[in-house]
């Protein structure tokens, strides 16, 4: 399926680039042979393309559509930075207030008061990376491993190395509904899904699973991709893996965070958000990417990296059966999304030959 339209006109080079995505993005598609994939390719100002390619199962009887809801998994971590982002221009928090202040329960075998509000969302914490994850994919309640935590020492001082994490990044949640007495779900709904007019998008597994239109998961079995159960756990931790949407949910977001919408997310944000803050040395030997990036670091909620003279705002998610790729050029004025309802590395190529093409002189 292929959708173009835009409400000012973009360049015919625009235009011309994006066929010729569409074209490398279904071949790829079909040489997989993946379950479904969808991709949107956006301006400030247009979405230049939106395709989708495949189906919601390995039985291929109900097609993908531009409306079909993905699990985006840690793609939701942009998502509550922008919210958090949004309290803080309320006044309603400060990036520097301690985590401490809004979940006192929270210990660690140190002072907690040194982590920041901007460490959290900053992946900076300065704790061990992927902390007690192991417990989320059991299963466990968000409460019982944040109180697991207490065990935990710093390896460095909060702000001065990376250490991604997800169950110490949904902390976000209980910050958040402290400040404003409502629940991370309400909020993000509520602050950026409705008003950018997100009608699909979603918070949590019952709204996925319960939404007719959505894409199931797939895994790769004995050469063969098979549909797999949608798995739950990492829904717990909302803020950095709770995020549902369609392509064309995600092409309007992504143009709000080119300047769209200033009304709703102020370009300052944008940018502060996308400021890089911590290295994240490891990224620079990511398959496909490697060959592209001189420096990669994380700023809030979003990876930064550096190709040359272009700067990219990215985050990937992978969550069983399902990857999600999103960046954007703020200076080229250009973003992509891309959406797959398999667990494959493929994606990279999927996103790292889009920007070849976009950043070719």
């Amino acid at each position: 399926m292929l959708l173009a339209f835009s409400s000012v006109p973009a360049s015919g080079a625009g235009f011309q680039m994006a066929g010729d995505y569409e074209a490398f993005f279904r071949q790829l598609v079909k040489d997989r042979d993946y379950p479904g994939a969808a991709f949107a390719i956006v301006s400030r100002e247009s979405i230049l393309r939106i395709a989708t390619e495949g189906h919601t199962t390995a039985a291929r009887t109900h097609p993908i559509n531009e409306q079909t809801t993905f699990r985006l998994a840690s793609v939701s971590k942009p998502f509550a930075a922008e919210l958090v982002g949004m309290l803080v221009k309320d006044g309603s928090l400060d990036w520097d207030d301690p985590i401490s202040r809004y979940v006192p329960g929270f210990k660690i075998d140190g002072d907690v008061s040194r982590i920041r509000i901007r460490h959290l969302l900053g992946q900076s914490t300065g704790l061990m990376p992927h902390a007690y994850d192991n417990l989320l994919e059991d299963g466990k309640s968000m409460d019982s491993i944040w109180r697991k935590m207490s065990n935990l020492a710093y390896i460095c001082e909060p702000g001065k190395c990376y250490g991604y994490q997800n169950s110490v990044f949904s902390l976000v949640d209980p910050v958040v509904e402290k400040v404003t007495s409502q629940d991370y779900e309400t909020l993000v709904e509520q602050r950026i899904f409705k008003p950018l007019d997100m009608t699909t998008a979603s918070v949590g597994y019952e709204a996925f699973i319960n939404n007719p239109n959505h894409a199931k998961p797939h895994a790769r079995r004995k050469g063969k991709w098979k549909t797999v159960p949608v798995q739950p756990n990492y829904y717990r931790a909302a803020p950095a893996a709770g995020v549902n949407a369609s392509i064309l949910d995600m092409s309007k977001w992504v143009q709000a965070q080119l300047g769209r919408h200033p009304e709703i997310v102020p370009p300052e944000l944008v940018e502060n958000l996308s400021k890089p803050r911590v290295k994240t040395r490891r990224e620079l030997y990511r398959k496909q990417w490697k060959t592209m990036l001189s420096a990669a670091h994380y700023g809030l909620g979003w990876r930064i990296y550096q190709l040359g003279d272009e700067e990219l705002v990215y985050h990937g998610g992978w969550v069983s059966g399902f990857r999600a790729d999103v960046a954007f050029s703020l200076r080229r004025n250009i973003g992509i999304v891309v959406l797959l309802n398999a667990e494959s590395s493929g994606i990279s190529e999927l996103t790292t030959r889009f920007w070849q093409m976009a950043l070719a002189p």
